[in-house]
């Protein structure tokens, strides 16, 4: 049980005790069972269990002032002196070496040996403190009535799905006011059975739950009915009072006040952190829960994901904060079980990680008591060779965040997609580039030349080596083939001037080039129209736009494919609050323009700014030193600390926030999370133009945080940009942060206050008609530039 798994003690055996004065008649049942398992895994023998009682209780005689306890007690108060001793004796026992979530799997057996309820219209107790099986048995009675009996009991029906849903999934408000109108009573016994631990499933899972259940209901309101189309990956989930045990049985608990500690701190002491988790034990109701979901797995490739309280919630998605992992699996059953703990014990060190605090503390909520669940699935693909991966994968977005033709229209959706494993569209990998479809017009591509869509294919995938038991990246060419059954569907032939779409395999030449284009997947409407009705259909359910992880398996078929949708994650997509239309000026001044753009522009302006934080491109890739590469990402987090109340702007080459230093500086979430506008400066090198952030977790970040990410694709008539204005302003970074003074070659603060005295930069982007400028506008502002406005999300 869980009624009072939110309040807890200093001391864990109060919290038993606490946890047991909720059942005043079948406590003593309760505690028989509490003894046979201490006495049964060995933490004490019967005989020193009620040896040590006795000891305790003439110690407890002699505090009371009994100084000869055989003649001033009588026999029936010694009797009654041990019973007490010996019930705290066993809570205390059992709280130091077993832990809470083994006491809540006693309860409910204790509970399910309870005399069913009668069939009863008449709700006689009171759900908020229901036992779990009284609380599904009343309400698999009342989904099973019918007409005006179900009518009069609906009342009841939805008040214990609430309360199921609040104890184990979310107390958060807006999900269960979706949620209870989608679940049912089997749906909810279900995430019960599935469970191993106590506490709740996390927002990770509650979203992938809620998602795959609005997906396979026929509902004509929701839209096309598609749940023959829809699964979700086999799953089970570690709930979040398993941490607690963790951290119990470990000694880690003085971790828990990290959120409390400096940016620096945090980042100084998690590497001592994760080694301690890795070091550390796991429960062994959770060890024993693993192992069962070994045998269920067999030799399929797992996925450990983490699944906290605060994640993909509405407005604070944690997009990348946390960590997942891949178990290829194909070990000894030992081995296999250690990579499997290996990774959950990661999961759990992740939850302090300094990205994740930041976070939270950016977002108001480093307060909160944080839990982390964990999500363990089955991964979605097939076999091909020594490889395992599914044919498609990627990220859907409800809302298209950008529009690269006028003709797009934002609200049927986006995907960022790839060929095997999702990671590839998920996150921000080097030299590498997803298909991304807009589905109100999927043929219609933000690249319009061969040599761009060449540029901006996927060279790489994602896969498990079955044969070496690791999750690698590989080439598309060492794995796609002739053979490879969905060949027609995902690949062209390069003919160098434009691509030829394979009409058979047998016309292939060993000599011909393949391209994964996806050219003939998104002709094929049976593919456009279930993407694009189910992230509609979520939508509208949800009531605010989403985006979803997905995976998708070709079905052949005749005359056309079928697809079948794996929904692996489904989350609430931050979106910018409207502040009426932007409108770019005709009359600006041509000599107050510092840039302007025309591609991939979103909706907003920001305006009163001081300072700009630049990075030359063309410099930057001049620097032969990965070391001055890696500085340059510190010192605009250093910079980022120091202009925090002001107003600025980041100014870089190619992907903010690549792991690859070639590709744009390396940053993560805390060195940018106080600029108004990032903004990715994309230079054509070689006649190639680098892929700028969209789509990404990095850009999901820049959204809730309200910050504004605009590409600058220069080169052509892309975008004008005045070179002289930023090479040749005074450089304020040695004033500022005299410690990077030795960076002043490639990274240059400009203090418009300085350059321009009143003057200051304003932001315009117009998303509809896809064009921003950059301009400088006279102004009555104070010097720490405070004044100025800027919309948010």
């Amino acid at each position: 049980m869980e009624y009072l798994e939110e309040v807890r003690s200093v001391t864990p055996a109060i919290d038993i005790y606490i946890r047991l004065a909720q059942y005043p008649i079948l406590c003593d049942k309760i505690r028989r069972r509490m003894r046979q398992e201490l006495f049964r895994r060995g933490i004490i023998s019967k005989e020193a269990f009620y040896l040590e009682v006795r000891q305790l209780a003439i110690q407890s005689q002699r505090r009371e002032g009994l100084l000869d306890p055989y003649y001033q007690e009588e026999t029936i108060i010694w009797q009654k002196r041990k019973d007490r001793i010996r019930e705290f004796h066993t809570d205390a026992l059992f709280a130091n070496n077993l832990g809470g979530s083994l006491l809540n799997q006693i309860i409910d057996e204790v509970l399910a040996d309870q005399p069913a309820p009668s069939i009863s219209s008449e709700l006689t107790f009171n759900p908020e403190i229901a036992p779990w099986e009284l609380l599904f048995r009343q309400g698999e009675i009342y989904e099973a009535m019918i007409g005006e009996d179900r009518e009069r009991v609906e009342h009841h029906l939805r008040e214990i799905k609430v309360v199921l849903i609040k104890r184990m999934i979310s107390d958060q408000l807006p999900y269960i006011g979706v949620a209870k109108k989608v679940f049912t009573i089997a749906d909810l016994r279900d995430i019960y059975r599935r469970r191993i631990g106590s506490g709740k499933i996390g927002g990770k899972a509650a979203g992938m739950m809620l998602a795959y259940k609005i997906l396979k209901q026929n509902n004509p309101e929701w839209g096309p009915d598609i749940g023959d189309q829809v699964t979700m990956p086999e799953t089970c989930f570690i709930a979040t009072e398993a941490i607690y045990d963790f951290y119990l049985l470990n000694n880690l608990a003085d971790f828990m006040n990290q959120k409390y500690r400096s940016l620096e701190e945090t980042q100084m002491e998690y590497p001592e952190i994760l080694d301690a988790h890795l070091k550390a034990a796991l429960p062994e109701e959770v060890v024993e829960g693993l192992v069962e979901f070994l045998e269920e797995m067999g030799s399929s490739p797992i996925i450990v994901r983490s699944s906290s309280l605060l994640e993909d919630n509405f407005g604070t998605a944690f997009a990348g904060k946390y960590d997942s992992f891949f178990c290829p699996n194909q070990g000894t059953p030992e081995e296999n079980l250690n990579a499997l703990m290996d990774a959950i014990r990661r999961v759990f060190a992740s939850t302090l990680n300094p990205d994740a605090l930041l976070y939270r503390g950016q977002h108001g909520m480093i307060d909160y008591d944080e839990r982390m669940g964990v999500l363990l699935q089955r991964v979605e693909g097939q076999v091909y060779g020594r490889y395992f991966f599914p044919t498609l994968a990627g990220v859907g977005f409800s809302r298209n965040p950008y529009r690269w033709n006028p003709r797009i229209r934002r609200e049927d959706g986006f995907l960022r997609l790839v060929w095997g494993l999702g990671t590839r569209a998920v996150d921000r990998v080097d030299k590498d580039y997803p298909r991304m479809i807009g589905l109100s017009h999927p043929q219609l591509r933000p690249e319009t030349t061969a040599s761009a869509i060449r540029q901006h294919s996927q060279w790489y995938i994602d896969v498990v080596d079955l044969e070496d038991n690791q999750f690698k990246t590989v080439p598309v060419g060492a794995v796609l083939d002739i053979n490879y059954p969905h060949l027609r569907a995902l690949a062209s032939i390069d003919e160098g001037d434009y691509f030829q779409g394979i009409l058979s395999s047998a016309g292939i030449e060993n000599t011909d080039k393949l391209v994964l284009t996806f050219n003939n997947l998104t002709k094929d409407r049976n593919f456009i129209d279930l993407m694009r009705h189910a992230l509609n259909r979520l939508e509208k359910v949800y009531g605010t736009p989403v985006d979803i992880e997905f995976a998708v398996q070709i079905k052949p078929g005749y005359p056309q494919s079928s697809y079948l949708l794996s929904i692996i994650q489904c989350r609430p997509l931050s979106q910018r609050l409207e502040h009426g239309t932007v409108r770019i000026p005709p009359d600006i001044p041509r000599e107050d323009i510092l840039f302007t753009a025309h591609k991939l522009i979103p909706d907003g302006q920001a305006e009163g700014i001081r300072y700009i934080v630049y990075v030359d491109p063309e410099k930057y890739r001049q620097i032969g030193n990965p070391t001055i590469k890696l500085e340059l990402g510190r010192a605009i987090g250093r910079l980022n600390q120091i202009l925090a109340d002001e107003r600025f702007v980041l100014m870089g080459p190619g992907r903010w926030g690549s792991a690859n230093l070639e590709l744009g500086v390396r940053v993560t979430y805390a060195d940018i999370h106080n600029t108004l506008v990032l903004i990715e400066i994309g230079v054509p090198q070689d006649g190639q133009m680098p892929e700028l952030s969209y789509g990404t977790h990095f850009l999901q970040d820049l959204v809730e945080a309200g910050i504004f990410s605009l590409p600058l694709h220069l080169g052509g008539n892309n975008g004008r940009f005045d070179w002289d204005f930023f090479r040749h302003s005074p450089n304020s970074l040695a004033a500022i942060s005299p410690a990077d003074a030795n960076l002043s070659d490639y990274l240059t603060v400009i203090d418009l206050a300085v350059t321009s005295g009143s003057r200051r930069l304003k932001i315009l982007m117009d998303g509809e008609k896809d064009e921003a400028v950059g301009f400088l506008v006279d102004g009555n502002w104070s010097l720490n530039g405070k004044e100025g406005t800027v919309s948010t999300f």
